[in-house]
């Protein structure tokens, strides 16, 4: 509930700096502190030291689980603020504080995500997370593609919300309760056939959401056309919150349910890491390429769904953790090139080596090589899998495409240290570089040591 409270009331007290403070740098001070004290709100719920007592009459359930994605939400929210702060000051289009204050509600939408217990809320987290990213997402005002993006984003995503709606809406004429919890509890015989549509609806508007197959399609043109410092936040924190949400879904309403729907998320696993990492292969715009290369790392996020387990849930915590400090940080880089291209990183390494080695660490944990973050990751994913046996023709499916992915991340590597040319050389402070190469740092002593994360599950 801290997080809840506090998220929103530093969204609205940060509306209201844009007109109080003027100066830009104040107001992304201001920004950093409160999502410091925001975190250590949540640390105090977490560890059982202080939290809001609010009456939500059961619609509301705070695990241990979802208090340690919000510490994970709102840590790497800090790090992508001392970031990417220059980079949101440079929009021109409004106030540093506004972009600020939408963020900030969206972390408000990530903690209803990951605490629910009604259906209501589930729509009502989702809806909080979208509206303020349709804004940011068309914050650049004089791009075109910027306000392609956002109209195209907006579309979709109003569809997929009248799916998620009509879905509960038939779970709800099934069961008679939007109560997560007492619809596994709920038998309405002749019903079963409204209750399995309504579950097929939800499946479809989160598939959505987390960019899946075949429903990314908006996915590359939306990440292309919003400015890349907002599409790091994207792809990241805000896919990591649908992620968990689902799981939850999952792990209760689908539960409820006769009918396998591992064949069908088996399909749609595959279906995405086969479409995510073949179309990345052929983009020249580095860009786009990680643009599809989230769509291949949903796929494997897809494994906590597909094989629910206490190995899935841990892996999913070192998934989400992993992919959104590497993306993080390979946006905040590439937010500061002139060139997406390929050829626009030749010779980084000579001009900027540290920008350079951080990068490739990040670009080797995304590829799931060993002595990272993303190693573990992965291999929680599939050993989930694989402990819940059935289609293990999938696990081998996922090592294949995990192959195909070492191909287009290492043409970065490739550009950066073994070609020459006249990369961009960006102006970068010094508290940029040493942010990186903490990030950088986390990523390989994750790598090693994964339980220094996975502990906080437990407690």
């Amino acid at each position: 509930m801290n997080a809840i409270i506090f998220s929103a009331v530093f969204g609205v007290l940060l509306m209201f700096s844009s007109f109080l403070f003027q100066n830009k740098s104040t107001q992304r001070n201001i920004a950093i502190v409160a999502i410091v004290l925001l975190l250590l709100a949540n640390f105090a719920e977490q560890f059982g030291i202080w939290r809001i007592q609010v009456n939500n009459h059961g619609m509301l359930h705070f695990s241990s689980f979802g208090l340690l994605f919000n510490s994970i939400a709102i840590g790497i929210t800090g790090l992508y603020f001392l970031l990417s702060g220059k980079d949101i000051e440079a929009i021109d289009s409004g106030s540093p504080a506004d972009y600020y204050a939408l963020i900030f509600f969206i972390l408000c939408g990530v903690a209803v995500s990951s605490a629910y217990n009604s259906l209501l809320m589930l729509f009502i987290g989702i809806e909080i997370i979208s509206i303020p990213l349709y804004i940011l997402t068309g914050s650049d005002k004089r791009n075109l593609k910027s306000n392609e993006a956002a109209l195209k984003y907006f579309l979709m995503g109003s569809f997929s919300t009248g799916i998620m709606l009509m879905g509960i809406t038939l779970i709800y004429g099934a069961k008679a309760t939007f109560n997560i919890d007492q619809i596994t509890e709920m038998v309405h015989p002749g019903r079963e056939a409204w209750f399995n549509a309504g579950l097929l609806l939800l499946l479809i508007s989160l598939a959505f959401k987390v960019s899946a197959a075949p429903f990314h399609f908006w996915t590359p043109d939306v990440y292309d056309g919003a400015p890349t410092v907002f599409t790091s936040f994207m792809a990241t924190i805000v896919k990591a919150a649908v992620f968990v949400a689902f799981i939850r879904l999952y792990a209760t309403v689908f539960s409820a349910s006769k009918y396998d729907w591992r064949l069908i998320l088996s399909i749609i696993v595959a279906a995405t890491l086969f479409i995510g990492n073949i179309t990345a292969i052929f983009q020249q715009s580095v860009k786009r390429m990680l643009a599809y290369s989230s769509i291949a790392q949903a796929g494997f996020m897809l494994f906590a769904l597909y094989a629910y387990n206490g190995i899935s849930k841990e892996g999913l915590i070192l998934y989400t953790f992993g992919y959104s400090v590497a993306t993080v940080g390979i946006f905040a880089v590439l937010g500061r090139m002139k060139d997406y291209t390929f050829e626009g990183f030749n010779g980084l390494a000579r001009t900027q080596p540290i920008l350079a080695a951080t990068t490739s660490i990040f670009l080797l944990s995304l590829a799931g090589i060993p002595l990272t973050i993303g190693f573990f990751s992965k291999y929680y994913m599939l050993a989930a899998a694989v402990k819940n046996g059935g289609h293990l023709w999938l696990v081998f499916f996922a090592i294949l495409c995990a192959v195909v992915s070492v191909y287009y991340y290492f043409r970065v590597i490739q550009s950066m240290y073994f070609k020459t040319g006249d990369a961009d050389t960006p102006f970068v402070t010094p508290l940029f570089k040493w942010t990186l190469v903490a990030m950088a740092a986390i990523v390989i002593l994750l790598g090693l040591f994964p339980n220094l994360l996975l502990q906080y599950l437990y407690f």
